[in-house]
């Protein structure tokens, strides 16, 4: 796969490319996009040839016979992760922000609290607000520029109101590899607080070198209020065919989640369940590998860039190719740090403010994009934060 071929996706209706500059005043024509959570990669050729022979059938009726489908979920869940997933525990969703509203419909009431550790991915709150539930943000520490649990303050800002916890597994947009200790501290803290555990193990294939994801499946105690959540899309750069997993081992809460799927008549789209049957395979995976080898070398690029610019720090990246830079070391407002990356550097990144309680100082930069432009993105930030060097 040639990650570093430049594919123009400007008037395609990608959101990440044509509506950077109505959001933050970046022309396409001259801008880097660093925002949207896609990829600027094609995916497998498997993927896309599962996509030509639907197209050449030329009929695209109701899709029969999933079990194909949760075959390949059931082999790649054992055979990258460890984790064995029985079919029936498998529902599918229109990608995990459905996902996410699905087990906040499911699970929890108007005006039931809604846990989130933040900063975090903000599509969580804005699903939980949008329900009519409280989002409740337990602010995570900083140790040594990587966030960290602190349950005895999140244990004393509990009230009893609180009925489930939406996790992010690994963490966006910090791109940490949470420990088995660190998953097992969390299992208990839902416990302790009687919480549904929602786990969006979105990114879990995305992992650098050196680092090892747990699936939360696999700490013991936690089955009965566990809900898992993973999809291709993130990990094969398929966001646009809408599809996720909402895995659910326990049968009391499978019946409650599989109820309101049936209520709200949600089916699955056929395209996404052909793409995802042809991700889920030894071709797939031989891709995966490839894409997290180069997504490590565009990581270690920006952050040594990044790192150079007195009062710039990128967060270390364990998972994920979102890079979340810190400018609070240049004493500037986030105004004039922000204008200097969208008007001076011309680049589209995610403001930090919109992933809850810590985000303030920060920047999201996508890396997933070939590595001339990660470059250019780093010589432009440079010169637009020059006179600090």
């Amino acid at each position: 796969m040639n990650f570093d071929e430049i594919i123009d996706r400007r008037g395609t209706h990608s959101v990440k490319w044509d509506m950077m500059e109505k959001i933050y005043g970046v022309s396409a024509d001259e801008g880097i996009s660093m925002w949207v959570a896609d990829m600027d990669f094609r995916p497998p050729a498997c993927v896309q040839k599962a996509v030509e022979d639907t197209a050449a059938h030329g009929i695209y009726g109701y899709f029969g016979d999933d079990s194909a489908y949760k075959a390949a979920i059931g082999w790649w869940m054992e055979n990258r992760h460890g984790w064995r997933v029985d079919p029936d525990w498998i529902f599918t969703t229109h990608g995990l922000v459905n996902g996410t509203a699905m087990c906040v419909d499911a699970f929890t009431r108007p005006g039931d609290g809604v846990v989130l550790f933040t900063p975090v991915y903000h599509a969580f709150a804005r699903v939980i607000a949008a329900a009519g539930r409280e989002v409740v943000e337990c602010e995570m520490p900083q140790e040594d520029g990587r966030y960290t649990l602190d349950f005895d303050a999140w244990d004393a800002q509990m009230t009893g109101a609180e009925k489930m916890l939406v996790f992010c597994s690994p963490h966006n947009p910090g791109g940490r590899v949470w420990s088995k200790a660190e998953l097992e501290a969390v299992a208990a803290f839902a416990k302790r607080h009687d919480l549904v555990l929602v786990s969006d193990e979105i990114h879990h294939d995305l992992v650098m070198p050196g680092h090892e994801h747990t699936p939360m499946a696999q700490i013991d105690g936690v089955a009965d209020r566990l809900v898992m959540m993973t999809a291709t899309t993130k990990t094969f750069n398929i966001a646009g065919s809408h599809i996720g997993n909402v895995i659910i081992p326990d049968a009391a809460l499978r019946a409650t989640f599989g109820a309101r799927m049936a209520a709200l008549g949600i089916s699955p789209n056929s395209f996404g369940l052909f793409m995802a049957t042809a991700a889920y395979s030894p071709e797939g995976a031989a891709w995966v590998d490839e894409l997290v080898a180069y997504l490590d070398g565009n990581r270690r690029l920006f952050d040594e860039g990044v790192n150079a610019i007195p009062g710039l720090a990128s967060m270390s990246l364990e998972s994920t190719y979102l890079a979340w830079v810190d400018f609070s070391g240049t004493g500037m407002s986030r105004d004039e740090f922000t204008t200097r990356v969208e008007k001076g550097a011309r680049i589209a990144a995610n403001h930090g403010p919109t992933f809850g309680k810590g985000g303030d100082s920060f920047l999201r930069f996508n890396l997933a994009t070939p590595r001339a432009r990660v470059a250019e993105a780093v010589d432009r930030l440079a010169k637009a934060f020059s006179d600090l060097q």
